[in-house]
């Protein structure tokens, strides 16, 4: 890995390429103007992998009792309402 030191108007000119090189895990660019740095680009970190477990933990509040609730009443609503023959 290196660190590179490159002026403002060859970042402007080559800011592509030398974007792809960052990425790619060539080193670092610090860019400067009229000898004084402006920014430093290094390669992003990839996010850390969070597990989904326990994810809902405390955001959530169940009430009454999932187990014996009675739900059928619920599904009468999906049901297709019966042809009439006249």
């Amino acid at each position: 890995m290196s660190h590179r030191v490159v002026h403002i108007t060859e970042f402007k000119a080559k800011c592509l390429a030398l974007l792809d090189g960052v990425g790619k895990g060539e080193g670092s660019i610090t860019i400067t103007k009229r000898g004084r740095p402006l920014a430093t680009v290094t390669q992003a970190r990839p996010p850390a992998w969070k597990s989904p477990e326990g994810a809902w933990s405390g955001k959530v509040k169940l009430a009454g009792d999932l187990e014996t609730a009675d739900t059928s009443g619920l599904w009468d609503a999906l049901r297709r309402p019966l042809k009439r023959e006249r």
